[in-house]
């Protein structure tokens, strides 16, 4: 319950991140809570190899200290602000984890349960909190960081990336629920963890390993800036509204400000968009396309004379509509473009974490596909939308359109058995955790709430 007595939004945020109890969420809030830890869990294994993560994971124990929280898939206690940011990064490898916030009917891009579930089970190993405890604090801070989203909006085609600002809220949230923080020292947090928040677009752009490194970040942050605030450290009155606040710094303004404290204690928004492919959401729809034409005509990539890929403005000027190369980081030049997603589709029949490694991305029939895919801009593709057209060389014209892609919430979401599914496959690429400890882990998550210690499930994700 959030208290009566009004204040700030960032005051009455406070008050509801500590006043919240299991008891006032209701089963439809609960169960997507139940399978975003399932996903991105799932996702945290299936990262654990990817291209930068065996490095940074051995950087991580170097670093060594207190013994704290898990490095999950690997094994091995570091303090848990750091087990938080690897498991984090691993989380978004393969930018394969479940995003886009709901908030009042609509979808807002975001990618914010791929920092809290980490930084809640991190969080929650340390503090030994029972099942209950890990969702309530997730849900609040999940709530946190997709209002504040929502209330100014987002754009990739911005400078800033969301996962090492937004994320951050929503990681300083869920420590602060878990320390026990009072209200005056969980407002002291956000305005701390404000002097923290970074991350830019241009990581997406440029495909760098460091495309990933906010998301992890942001919870190492936010567990500090709850830290400081329990051992007496002051921030900012106002971490949103003030002069050189959130939304001066960050946004071109805060929009939408009622829907900061709009049915607060009654309402928990979150992420539900579960995505099916290992690659970039934008990417998705016309995966969706490309593997309708080669599913239904059974064509032979090689028999393909042109292929034409029609996206909204948005699409055709963001980093994934730029042309294909290949850098110092093949993955993320894969994961964030167009191009590769389609020929990928259409030459594969599918589109797997294995077809993101460098050899996969380096083989010639892809690339010699690739520069057959045309990019236009059409004014009736939505955002999320895409048409792809195919002609083949015997002069056959095939042809899908897709306005939302498979996992999309509103028309075409994933049931719990899918994402189920994408656990196991996830468990099955990585080869960390093996299939038993696999299975008994996704039975305690599915019974989350009945859990009494969240270390139970900690112990299953380590080989």
């Amino acid at each position: 319950m959030s208290s009566t007595t009004k204040g700030t939004p960032i005051e009455e945020l406070s008050t509801n991140i500590l006043n919240t109890r299991f008891e006032n969420l209701n089963e439809a809030t609960l169960e997507n809570a139940k399978n975003r830890i399932i996903d991105v869990l799932g996702c945290v294994i299936g990262g654990a190899k990817a291209a930068g993560n065996p490095a940074l994971v051995g950087l991580i124990k170097e670093w060594g200290g207190k013994e704290e929280a898990t490095v999950l898939a690997w094994g091995g206690k570091v303090p848990a602000c750091n087990a938080a940011m690897v498991n984090s990064i691993m989380a978004r490898s393969f930018d394969f984890e479940v995003v886009g916030a709901v908030v009042e009917s609509e979808w807002i891009g975001s990618h914010i349960s791929g920092t809290t579930v980490p930084t809640a089970l991190a969080m929650g190993e340390a503090t030994g909190i029972d099942g209950k405890g890990l969702i309530t604090a997730l849900l609040v801070g999940d709530n946190v960081a997709a209002r504040i989203i929502a209330s100014s909006g987002f754009s990739p085609n911005k400078a800033w990336d969301i996962t090492g600002t937004i994320n951050a809220f929503g990681a300083t949230a869920v420590t602060g629920r878990l320390l026990g923080l009072n209200k005056r020292q969980m407002r002291n947090a956000f305005g701390i963890v404000l002097n923290q928040l970074a991350g830019s677009m241009q990581n997406c752009w440029d495909g760098t390993t460091s495309f990933k490194l906010q998301q992890g970040i942001s919870a190492r942050n936010g567990i500090f800036a709850a830290q400081l605030a329990k051992a007496g450290w002051t921030g900012l009155e106002d971490a949103l509204f003030s002069k050189f606040g959130y939304y001066q710094i960050y946004t071109d303004g805060c929009t939408n400000p009622e829907i900061l404290t709009k049915d607060l204690g009654k309402k928990y928004y979150a992420e539900a968009h579960f995505k099916p492919y290992s690659c970039c959401g934008g990417l998705h729809a016309a995966i969706d396309c490309a593997l309708a034409i080669a599913g239904k005509h059974n064509i032979n990539a090689d028999d393909i004379e042109e292929i034409v890929l029609y996206v909204s403005e948005r699409g055709a000027d963001g980093f994934f509509g730029q042309p294909f190369r290949i850098g110092p980081f093949p993955h993320a030049n894969a994961a964030f473009n167009l191009r590769y997603a389609v020929a990928d589709a259409l030459l594969r029949k599918s589109v797997e974490p294995e077809h993101f490694s460098e050899e996969s991305i380096r083989d010639p029939k892809i690339n010699a596909l690739i520069s057959k895919v045309k990019l236009a801009e059409s004014p009736g593709v939505p955002m999320l939308g895409a048409r792809l057209k195919v002609k083949m060389k015997d002069g056959r014209d095939f042809s899908e359109s897709v306005d939302n892609p498979k996992g999309f919430p509103f028309n075409s979401p994933m049931s719990r058995n899918e994402i189920n599914d994408k656990f196991r496959s996830n468990v099955d690429f990585s080869q960390t955790v093996t299939e038993r400890n696999a299975e008994k882990a996704l039975k305690l998550l599915e019974n989350l709430e009945e859990l009494d210690n969240v270390n139970k499930i900690v112990e299953l994700l380590v080989p």
